[in-house]
């Protein structure tokens, strides 16, 4: 059974996933560690549950979602994977973090690029990767069909769904995306989110005002 918990880091209150199972070997979603303090926190959850960090992936590349991405290379050796349209989003980072005061360290390159339908596994786990686009042209949702949940990144959030405005964003290719890649996994499938807190599909097919 996997164990999902979460951190929340950054000035943009992202949520950075740690994924393990019973062999304790995990996965690090999206680390948006910014600080030592944050630093510290991830690290300290890691070394508390005695977990062995096998893999590091990214939803999508927006700035929020990978500003921990070097940490996690300097500290456990491990590169990125994401999807390969995602890969101009992360090279434009350098390009404009200053001027939104933040400080960036530059990402690892990518180990491996990610495809749709694509099995990730760790320890005795599996998660399916699901493309969603729409939010960021290259957006990965991870399934868990044997614990019913799904690690959504910003496409759909608790009443909400992820901006469209930012370079490759599209508000029909998001909708798209929810309605015929993500409701289809069924009502009782949990979903973890970039942002907030988790919600269901079941809930957000009925009470999401964007879809």
């Amino acid at each position: 059974m996997i164990q999902v918990h979460y951190l929340t880091f950054n000035p943009y209150q992202e949520n950075t996933y740690i994924l393990f199972d019973e062999t304790n070997e995990c996965l690090i979603i999206d680390p948006g560690c910014y600080n030592a303090q944050e630093q510290n926190a991830l690290v300290d959850f890691i070394k508390s549950n005695e977990l062995k960090p096998v893999k590091l992936i990214n939803t999508h590349c927006h700035i929020d979602h990978v500003l921990g991405n070097k940490f996690v290379f300097d500290s456990y050796g491990l590169k990125p994977h994401f999807h390969k349209s995602e890969q101009f989003i992360l090279d434009a980072i350098p390009g404009y973090a200053p001027s939104m005061g933040m400080h960036y360290e530059l990402s690892p390159a990518v180990e491996n690029y990610l495809e749709d339908n694509e099995v990730i596994t760790f320890g005795n786990s599996s998660l399916e990767s699901i493309f969603t686009p729409g939010h960021s042209p290259g957006s990965l949702s991870f399934y868990s069909k044997d614990d019913q949940f799904v690690i959504g990144g910003d496409v759909l959030f608790y009443q909400s769904v992820g901006r469209t405005d930012l370079p490759g964003g599209s508000f029909e290719v998001l909708k798209k995306s929810i309605e015929q890649r993500l409701f289809p996994l069924g009502d009782e499938v949990k979903v973890y989110p970039g942002h907030g807190p988790a919600t269901s599909i079941g809930f957000e097919r009925l009470h999401n005002p964007f879809l």
